[in-house]
């Protein structure tokens, strides 16, 4: 008996009864799509994470005040190594962060890893007009030049503002696309002034959209020179961050040693309790690349499990048509059907339930990472869909064994009797 009349024999069996057969197919089919799709849904958020922290540059330092109650580090963030450690004791005199901390910073003697320093102000409570158009701007950041590399906000159109700019304190601006629709629909922003708060300024480029990052619109923000928001909008206060790029992203860890260092000296900090915090963008990119990487793995063990249950399904099942079909098995053997042939055809049996199943649950699968999800965009991982398929195969083989060894060792007398 060749493979061919075996194959025949097991299609037969399968669809002598379709119904059984197609809910049997289904627990493979919900384990094999529920694989696939939790692994491509936790890509989907690893990458989506990753995109949102490289728009803030990989070689990236955000350094921002840390005041809490008796000296712990702020909330938010991650607290850097040597930047804003546990609270071994009160801090007396907290400093907010300032101009001249900054300008420490471009020591290239101290600090030869540190490529450039941006000091930020924010001006709360932006509201932003042209003509008959109004709108409240979430960001009006008060920067310098290196600001738009280090976090990674090129411009589109017209051009971002020069030292000159600030030097001058000229009352020029940088708007995001959200900004730019909301004011301006359809006309060209570049050269146009709108007035901020009572205050004019002239727009000299548009950013490039990056698009919303979580509950936050990236796109809704305004950028200027330092000195011309600190004059007419936030004050000559304190600073609100200082961003610091490295030279490279492998020297971010030690441009963080230098800050840490040079920022504690200038604050007097002689404990493991500083006044301020360190977000270092690319320990954070490899800190939430290994906690997604865990989580889908998570989601496809637990996704597994619908798989082992189909495997039980087919056992079940197998059993039963083993038992229905005893006579026939019966007969084979009593015309001469030989030992392998039994065994052949019903583990070809499960073997086809399984990839039918199998097969069926790599289509949803597929069908399904075509939709966003949670506000997700599932990545389908080809290595996902290898490995659930196979074990779909593998688990139909090893489960239809036992019936099909259990067909193929009964004795012909036996199996006629059987009613």
């Amino acid at each position: 008996m060749n493979q061919v009349e075996i194959l025949r024999f097991a299609l037969r069996g399968l669809l002598a009864n379709k119904m059984r057969s197609a809910l049997t197919t289904l627990g493979i089919l919900i384990g094999v799509a529920a694989v696939i799709m939790l692994v491509a849904v936790g890509e989907g958020s690893s990458r989506s994470i990753q995109q949102n922290i490289q728009r803030l540059g990989a070689n990236t330092l955000t350094i921002s005040p840390s005041f809490s109650g008796g000296g712990g580090g702020g909330g938010g963030g991650m607290r850097a190594p040597g930047a804003g450690g546990g609270n071994t004791g009160p801090r007396t005199q907290a400093r907010q962060l300032s101009l001249a901390d900054a300008k420490a910073l471009t020591d290239r003697t101290l600090a030869p890893s540190v490529r450039s320093v941006s000091p930020v102000v924010n001006a709360s409570s932006s509201t932003a007009a042209y003509g008959a158009a109004s709108h409240a701007i979430s960001q009006f950041v008060g920067t310098y030049p290196s600001y738009f590399e280090a976090v990674n906000k090129p411009v589109a159109r017209g051009t971002y503002f020069f030292n000159d700019d600030v030097l001058a304190a000229r009352k020029v601006v940088v708007l995001g696309q959200t900004v730019v629709e909301e004011l301006f629909g359809a006309v060209d922003p570049i050269g146009k002034q709108i007035s901020v708060s009572g205050v004019p300024f002239t727009v000299v480029g548009v950013l490039k959209e990056a698009g919303s990052s979580g509950m936050q619109d990236a796109d809704d923000v305004a950028i200027a020179p330092l000195p011309a928001v600190q004059q007419s909008l936030s004050g000559f206060g304190s600073l609100g961050q200082i961003v610091v790029q490295a030279t490279s992203a492998e020297t971010t860890t030690s441009a963080q040693a230098e800050v840490t260092a040079i920022l504690n000296q200038r604050h007097g900090i002689t404990n493991d309790n500083p006044d301020f915090r360190i977000l270092n963008q690319a320990t954070l990119q490899e800190t939430v690349s290994e906690a997604t990487g865990t989580f889908t793995v998570l989601l496809a063990a637990v996704a597994a499990i619908s798989l082992l249950v189909g495997g039980i399904g087919i056992t079940n099942i197998m059993l039963v048509t083993v038992t229905e079909r005893t006579r026939e098995i019966g007969i084979r053997k009593a015309i001469g059907a030989p030992r392998s042939a039994i065994l052949g055809q019903f583990l070809m049996e499960a073997t086809l339930l399984s990839l039918v199943g199998g097969l069926s649950g790599v289509l949803v699968a597929f069908v399904g990472t075509r939709f966003t999800i949670a506000g997700i965009e599932p990545v389908l991982v080809p290595s996902s869909v290898v490995l659930a398929l196979g074990v779909s195969l593998g688990i139909g083989l090893f489960f239809g064994s036992y019936p099909a060894n259990r067909a193929a060792k009964l004795r012909p007398i036996q199996a006629l009797r059987h009613e």
